[in-house]
């Protein structure tokens, strides 16, 4: 069941992609049903919130009418950061599958593990590496792209 639903996160994540955005897909699942879907729009809306987590723990939120996402998993294509960490802890999500690691900004064991924090109130299982070769060529390819892009782009000195 992980991989069919990472992969799902995974389209969310090439809905980012098309949009220039940072190629990060969630979906959050209850009762073996997606609930809630998101992707990075941080620079699509201008907002430093627009993470994939934090739009779908609001959709989740909506849909299930309460805070407490106590019965639901999170899929997501990459290592959450400190903000959605914190988030999913604070929605009380039981389980996060996580695509690829983040050895820059993950807060779920590659720079803090905050999902596992015994001095929280709320720990949560991690399942690291479901479809980690999609997700992380994915997010190469983005990058490798956006570099190519950045030395087409005319230096100061070509004014």
């Amino acid at each position: 069941m992980d991989v069919k639903y990472m992969k799902e996160a995974l389209r969310q994540a090439k809905k980012a992609y098309a949009l220039e955005e940072v190629p990060i897909g969630c979906v959050i699942v209850y009762e073996d049903k997606i609930i809630a879907r998101g992707y990075n729009k941080r620079n699509t809306k201008g907002n430093t919130l627009a993470h994939a987590e934090i739009i779908a723990i609001n959709k989740a939120s909506r849909i299930l009418g309460d805070w407490r996402l106590e019965g639901c998993t999170m899929y997501v294509t990459l290592e959450p950061c400190q903000m959605c960490a914190g988030a999913i802890v604070q929605s009380r999500i039981p389980r996060v599958v996580i695509g690829s690691m983040n050895s820059k900004a993950g807060c779920a064991g590659s720079i803090i593990n905050l999902l596992q924090m015994p001095q929280f109130n709320h720990q949560v299982e991690i399942i690291p590496g479901v479809l980690e070769k999609e997700c992380s060529e994915m997010l190469q390819s983005f990058f490798k792209e956006l570099r190519a892009k950045k030395k087409k782009r005319p230096s100061c000195s070509d004014c």
